[in-house]
């Protein structure tokens, strides 16, 4: 007499769980590969930009803070030298330069300070300031992943959006403008 318990469901279940495994592996793959992987969510947004005070890149003489930020809607674009992405979306940060409804205001990141400040020689200055945090002393608050990436914050210091990777034109027209547009039409002090 044999002792073996397989019966005909048995052997259709050892089949199963291992497709339903991979089904279920396979969906989260799919799933995966939908999404962009610059719109990873941060946890700053709708919350207050992490206090920051460093030394300006282009004047040792000022430091740069959140107190540049009060009042003003900002773009704060982390950069750097040695980034490439980052001299890709140089020309549309010197055109927005010249808006009055918002500042940029650059975050040198990780970078040495004589590459930075030749790069911003050659290439022109779209900031109106620029903090220089060459050891990432403030990036792990700001939750920076890498360069470029660029904080939207209103007038009350207030994170709204976070973009990982260059901005380009369709990034510009499709979220970052009409958030700009919408934060200027809000009234000071007051969030919709």
């Amino acid at each position: 007499m044999t002792d073996d318990k397989t019966t005909p469901s048995n052997s259709k279940l050892r089949f199963l769980v291992p497709l339903i495994i991979f089904g279920a592996l396979a969906g989260l793959l799919l799933f995966g590969l939908g999404q962009d992987p610059r719109e990873v969510p941060s946890p700053l947004v709708g919350k207050a930009a992490p206090e920051f005070k460093l030394p300006d890149l282009l004047d040792p003489s000022r430091t740069v803070s959140n107190a540049d930020l009060d009042g003003q809607i900002s773009l704060i674009n982390v950069w750097a030298s040695w980034c490439n992405a980052c001299r890709a979306e140089h020309g549309i940060l010197m055109e927005l330069a010249g808006r009055d409804d918002f500042q940029i205001i650059g975050l040198n990141w990780k970078d040495d300070k004589t590459d930075a400040t030749t790069v911003i020689r050659m290439t022109g200055n779209p900031y109106k300031r620029i903090a220089h945090d060459p050891d990432n002393e403030y990036g792990i608050d700001w939750g920076i992943y890498g360069a470029p990436e660029t904080f939207v914050v209103d007038r009350q210091g207030i994170i709204r959006h976070k973009h990982i990777g260059p901005i380009d034109p369709p990034t510009w027209e499709r979220v970052l403008a009409p958030l700009i547009e919408k934060l200027n039409a809000e009234q000071p002090g007051k969030e919709s």
